[in-house]
């Protein structure tokens, strides 16, 4: 939970080469039988205005009872449609979504390299359709009929454990070693890692369900789900205008994110062109993590012992030594009885990048409640994933610095950690993955 903002809507993904458009390139003008549009001849008509996060959007995308020959124009909100093929793949620096799916696969017994390589092939095939507002090729289950392609985003990545299992040892990143561990860790090792990675955003419900249970039944046999987190954000539009995003203990989450408009953004966050192994050339680490807040005992604090844990005011996200939320923080400046207004162990103060040898990561999470446990504290936090160019770099040393004296540990419990390779964006005609597969 570093001090980083996450991403938002802004003319960023094309920056960072995701483009996003605001109709789907690949729509059917053919309408079904009975004056009934299809989905895509929905999308056709859709009146979009660009990505919607924070921005005002229509408050329903048809009228209470539609006549049967002119349907209403899809809002922005489900119009908006991301790239699936790029220089880097979706969802690392598309704007943050209002629904998300973490899930991990293992490779089933006797599953290798080729079982891999035509799974890959068919989860490509199936992101870029369902990105671009389609249906799934084979036995689609309408989940989503009627919907826009609402920014999914689908993101695939490799774990450590992948290489072993296609024999494809020698092919495996350096900076792909397990992660070291953590005093504060308490970590299950059931809901941790996997052989593959799947993210999934959007911001409609079903529309992230229907991609979640699509890729599901596209593993087949070749692969069996290891684990899967659901998390949320704030619907796009909620606020009236765009700001960062808050967790669920009310903070304004991060602030100092890196931005792709800033000249060292790529060295930070991308695996560069001629990086090694070649394969993950313009490709990203993910750190994966579920964070349980505890939210009880957070709550019994007054704000202005949160505002300290923290570092920030909890109402605007500024500093403590005062200005606007990108006010730069003062660590020096002393009250009148000469204590630092931002303490020394403020969570703020100390995941600072120019506290940590400049180590920087692209914070991009979803909250998470998955009900109460069996004395009725809330099971609910944080599915915190971060990019970096190399995990050594960017979420080690943070979090070693954390673990060492962070305020806010008191209140917060890692409960499960992954670490996975995420290539590069799949060409035209490729598909993500194949230069390690077929290399």
């Amino acid at each position: 939970m570093a001090d980083q903002s996450t991403p938002e809507a802004t003319s960023e993904n094309a920056l960072s080469g995701e483009a996003v458009s605001q109709k789907p390139s690949s729509v059917s003008q053919k309408s079904s039988s009975g004056g009934v549009f299809s989905r895509r001849r929905l999308l056709g008509t859709a009146g979009a205005t660009g990505l919607a996060l924070g921005a005002a959007g229509g408050a329903a995308g048809y009228a209470a009872a539609p006549s049967t020959d002119k349907a209403a124009p899809l809002t922005s909100l489900g119009a908006d449609t991301v790239m699936f093929h790029g220089k880097h793949q979706p969802g690392i620096t598309t704007a943050l979504q209002a629904r998300g799916h973490l899930v991990a696969f293992d490779l089933a017994a006797g599953a290798g390299r080729k079982e891999a390589a035509a799974l890959l092939r068919r989860w490509s095939t199936t992101a870029q359709r369902l990105m671009a507002g389609e249906a799934a090729t084979q036995d689609d289950t309408d989940v989503a009929r009627d919907a826009g392609p609402s920014s999914l985003t689908v993101t695939f990545g490799f774990g450590n454990s992948f290489f072993a299992r296609t024999g494809l040892e020698k092919q495996r990143p350096v900076a792909l070693d397990p992660l070291p561990d953590f005093s504060s860790d308490h970590l299950d090792k059931t809901r941790s890692n996997g052989d593959l990675w799947v993210q999934i955003g959007a911001n409609d419900a079903l529309v992230a369900f229907h991609a979640l249970r699509t890729l599901q039944k596209d593993a087949g046999s070749a692969a069996r789900v290891r684990w899967q987190m659901n998390g949320f954000n704030r619907s796009p539009g909620a606020t009236a205008q765009p700001m960062t995003a808050r967790n669920l203990m009310g903070q304004i989450d991060g602030t100092r994110n890196p931005k792709p408009s800033e000249a060292d953004f790529d060295q930070r966050i991308f695996v560069p062109a001629a990086g090694d192994p070649a394969w993950m050339a313009n490709g990203s680490y993910a750190v994966v993590r579920r964070i349980r807040m505890l939210l009880d005992d957070w709550e019994k604090l007054s704000v202005k012992a949160q505002e300290d844990v923290i570092g920030r005011k909890k109402s605007t996200g500024a500093p403590l030594t005062g200005g606007t939320e990108t006010t730069a923080m003062n660590l020096d400046k002393t009250d009148a009885d000469g204590n630092l207004v931002v303490p020394l162990n403020a969570h703020a103060r100390i995941t600072r990048p120019d506290r940590n040898g400049g180590a920087a990561m692209l914070r991009r999470p979803f909250s998470f409640h998955d009900g109460f446990d069996t004395d009725g504290v809330p099971d609910a936090g944080l599915l915190f994933v971060c990019w970096q160019a190399d995990p050594l770099r960017g979420f080690v040393p943070v979090q070693r610095k954390l673990d060492r004296g962070d305020a806010l540990s008191t209140f917060i419990r890692h409960e499960t950690s992954g670490l996975f390779a995420v290539p590069g964006g799949a060409a035209e005609g490729e598909y993500v993955g194949q230069r390690l597969l077929e290399g």
